[in-house]
């Protein structure tokens, strides 16, 4: 796989001095191009061993190029921050908005592999890993993105040589240090993960670039030739959206015209008295989890949705009132931003990730995308048949770092809607809820239903169930979620010794 790196290519000095100009001229003008259309964003890794000039290639890229519209990002160890969040969680926050280049020194890869050749991993978890990897470089390209994946290679004996110039200079000494010499007594550990990494994530999306790093002028042309193709092949495309081929098994309407909501016992009543009693047992209850020391280990997001006027703020308001101020955020979602727009539909929400010891809840939330994008065609079938899986493994990725994820469905029957829409129209201080919106809404109603029985039935996985709830009865409504939420917290932080 390294063969072809390893020929010592070179480029001598005059013909290097001869084609900077023109390509860096060329590139420009694409990245002009790119920045003027805005339709998507370019992300580029930079791989590699030590030493085969992954930082100068970086460096190069920003002289090469306009910094108005190219960024950076040198991902080395996470920070506090970082390490009380998703792995994935510092990605998404770097990742550039359509029109502009974002370049990762360190990248997804970094961390397993490194954990893998140290020993502190198995070679399932960087398996798992690589998976990981792969799902989001192929929701990313769904999504437009362009990603150039470069591999700096050396072989063992340059490698040596290279660690021991830069440590001879007493200009560049302070770039060699313990770590990469022991690292450099492992090589051929990392060889072979290196070799593993590259073909099991070698997509024909986003495919690895393998360049020899020995020569600085041979690696810093043919990375910048890369780029300009890539992008002028991406800009040189139609602008209009391709379809992608739709991989999961169509959805039906159920043979007996039957859905999951219409199970469901919306006639279920909490009288006044035991509401008020049930409340202050359940809202001391969640009080003294959260105040629990084992708390600070897990994180909760609570995800709201249901139908319009389902009582979802006044639950809310329930669960807030047992919290202390400072330990949650309440995340309302509305139409996407512009510069939201800009990025991938889940970059929104994983901005909103929570650390440890705090509760985040989302009103409404990613399941937008397979429910108001889907029945009003603000996306295609394709974009919203895909994104059960995307959304499943984003809540992976958050319960396999201790969060809680509580998801709720709020059901009202159409004519307690209808009951509760006129209501609003006629208080004062609820008019604001009511809007020509929700009534268009109301009118695609049984489209909206298949469209949630569908969501409930692909995304309530064992470790992310939907609770569905009866919400007629706002009282009955605002206590089973309190209960459902106290339970869930509570068997988690059971698993903490």
């Amino acid at each position: 796989m390294f063969e072809s790196a390893e020929l010592g290519h070179k480029i001598d000095k005059a013909t290097y001095d001869k084609e900077v100009p023109k390509l860096r001229e060329a590139l420009l003008d694409a990245q002009f191009d790119l920045a003027e259309k805005a339709k998507f964003p370019v992300i580029i890794l930079v791989g590699g061993v030590d030493g085969a000039g992954r930082g100068e290639t970086v460096n190069l890229l920003n002289e090469w190029m306009d910094p108005r519209f190219i960024q950076a990002h040198g991902m080395g160890e996470p920070s506090d921050e970082e390490m009380e969040r998703p792995m994935m969680w510092r990605f998404w926050r770097a990742l550039p908005p359509k029109g502009k280049i974002g370049v990762f020194l360190g990248s997804w890869y970094t961390w397993p592999i490194l954990n893998r050749a140290m020993g502190y991993t198995k070679a399932a978890e960087l398996d798992q890993s690589l998976e990981r990897a792969k799902r989001l470089e192929k929701m990313l390209t769904d999504e437009g993105a362009l990603i150039i994946k470069f591999w700096l290679h050396l072989s063992r004996e340059k490698q040596e040589a290279r660690l021991k110039m830069l440590e001879k200079n007493p200009k560049t000494r302070w770039r060699v240090t313990k770590r990469d010499w022991q690292r450099f007594k492992r090589y051929d550990k990392f060889l072979t993960i290196h070799e593993s990494v590259i073909r099991h994530t070698s997509t024909a999306e986003s495919p690895w670039i393998v360049v020899e790093g020995s020569d600085a002028r041979y690696r810093g042309l043919t990375i910048g030739k890369v780029i300009l193709e890539a992008l002028r092949k991406r800009l040189s495309e139609s602008d209009k959206k391709k379809e992608t081929a739709i991989r999961a098994a169509p959805l039906l309407p159920p043979i007996d015209k039957l859905n999951i909501l219409a199970t469901l016992d919306l006639t279920q009543k909490l009288e006044k008295k035991r509401f008020e009693t049930e409340l202050e047992k359940y809202q001391g209850k969640l009080a003294l989890l959260t105040r629990d020391p084992r708390f600070k280990d897990i994180t909760v997001i609570a995800v709201f949705e249901g139908n319009d006027a389902a009582g979802k703020g006044g639950a809310i308001r329930r669960i807030t009132g047992a919290l202390e101020a400072r330990q949650y955020q309440v995340v309302p979602i509305a139409a996407p931003t512009e510069e939201e727009r800009a990025q991938p539909y889940l970059w929104r929400f994983w901005r909103h990730i929570p650390r440890r010891g705090r509760v985040t809840i989302f009103d409404r939330s990613w399941y937008g995308r397979v429910l108001v994008e889907r029945v009003e065609k603000f996306c295609s079938e394709a974009d919203w048949m895909r994104a059960y899986g995307e959304i499943n493994d984003f809540e992976a990725q958050l319960v396999r770092h201790q969060t809680v994820v509580v998801k709720f469905w709020l059901t009202i029957s159409k004519e307690e809607q209808l009951r509760r829409f006129k209501e609003r129209e006629k208080i004062g201080f609820k008019r604001f809820k009511i809007t020509a919106e929700d009534w268009r809404n109301r009118d695609k109603w049984d489209a909206y239903e298949q469209a949630i029985s569908d969501m409930v039935d692909r995304t309530s996985t064992e470790v992310a169930p939907w609770t569905l709830v009866e919400a007629n009865d706002k009282y009955f409504a605002r206590i089973k979620i309190l209960k459902t939420l106290c339970q869930r917290i509570e068997a988690e932080m059971k698993k903490i010794k």
